[in-house]
């Protein structure tokens, strides 16, 4: 039998609580260390997020509706509206398809993507060895080229 209201929500948390320590006694309990905050971690956006974000600068720059360049690229108004808002990942047909769309080539709407990408690089300490010339001291990681694996 169900101890809550019939008309209010039931929430079961999916983690366990975590049960303040126990205080008195006569089992001692090992302390734990105090955890030092640690500074949040920059996260790399996702390509489709980056993409969605290239297409809608691009159409905004334009003036140009979502209605308008869904009909130019014969792709659906709401697909068009997720693909903005990094919800789908697109075809590289229904990119090439909307890239036209806004007088753009594929590799033109690729490389904005790529570009917003390079701002959020974090160096890469991945094949570097210790004893490396000052040239790869830099702070800031360099990207010379697109590469698309599908």
């Amino acid at each position: 039998m169900s101890t809550h209201a019939p008309n209010e929500a039931r929430v079961i948390p999916l983690r366990p609580q975590a049960s303040p320590p126990a205080s008195g006694g006569t089992g001692r309990t090992p302390q734990r260390p105090t955890a030092v905050p640690q500074p949040p971690v920059r996260r790399e956006p996702l390509w489709r997020d980056l993409v969605g974000d290239a297409l809608r600068r691009e159409r905004l720059a334009q003036e140009r509706t979502l209605k308008d360049v869904s009909e130019a690229a014969r792709i659906s108004m709401p697909y068009l509206s997720e693909l903005e808002r990094g919800r789908k990942e697109a075809s590289s047909e229904v990119l090439a398809a909307a890239a036209r769309a806004l007088g753009l080539g594929l590799g033109d709407l690729l490389s904005l993507a790529q570009d917003e990408l390079a701002r959020y690089a974090v160096p890469s300490r991945v094949g570097r060895s210790r004893t490396s010339s000052a040239s790869s001291a830099s702070p800031i990681a360099r990207y010379d080229g697109l590469c698309l694996v599908a």
